[in-house]
């Protein structure tokens, strides 16, 4: 080792810095994500209503709504959705997710209900006709945290990890 080196100043600390806990919370959470995400956790186990309805991810996406109610308790919290109006991605370019596999029936009629939930919860469903739910809530975490909001976006879509800072962390 270089007698240069131990002389040289310490490396900064990579510790992050912890969130502002007197800061209000937002929370912000990706609803088709997580939809998906309770579908196919539920898949080989599903759960019917005596009609038939099939309800597992309903199940699932409770569950794990229930929780961040409970442990985390945001001071604000929203659910946001894609809509099925295309959006300028698919205006601009026509094999925009082209390659992506059509929602499954019984999925769609589960969004209708994990909706109907939410709303029971008297939580904000936010859909924007022309947006996806990633741009709707990384604007809304970009324009939250400069107003000195902490948010908090729970979703497992890797993409989401640009808007990470100081005052943008990912569930």
């Amino acid at each position: 080792m270089p007698t240069d080196d131990l002389f040289a100043e310490p490396a900064a600390d990579p510790t992050p810095t912890p969130p502002d806990r007197s800061a209000e919370r937002l929370f912000l959470l990706d609803g088709m994500a997580l939809a998906y995400r309770a579908y196919f956790a539920m898949i080989s186990r599903p759960l019917t209503t005596s009609s038939g309805e099939q309800t597992a991810g309903v199940f699932s996406f409770a569950t794990s709504l229930q929780k961040i109610l409970d442990d985390d308790r945001p001071d604000h919290i929203a659910v946001v959705f894609d809509t099925d109006q295309p959006t300028f991605r698919h205006i601009e370019f026509e094999q925009y997710k082209g390659h992506r596999p059509a929602i499954p029936d019984d999925l769609v009629t589960q969004i209708v209900r994990i909706k109907e939930l939410i709303r029971a919860y008297d939580i904000p469903v936010i859909e924007r006709d022309g947006y996806e739910a990633d741009d709707v809530i990384g604007t809304l975490a970009r324009c939250a945290s400069a107003d000195g909001a902490q948010v908090v976006i729970v979703t497992p879509d890797k993409d989401f990890c640009q808007l990470v800072s100081d005052r943008v962390t990912l569930y």
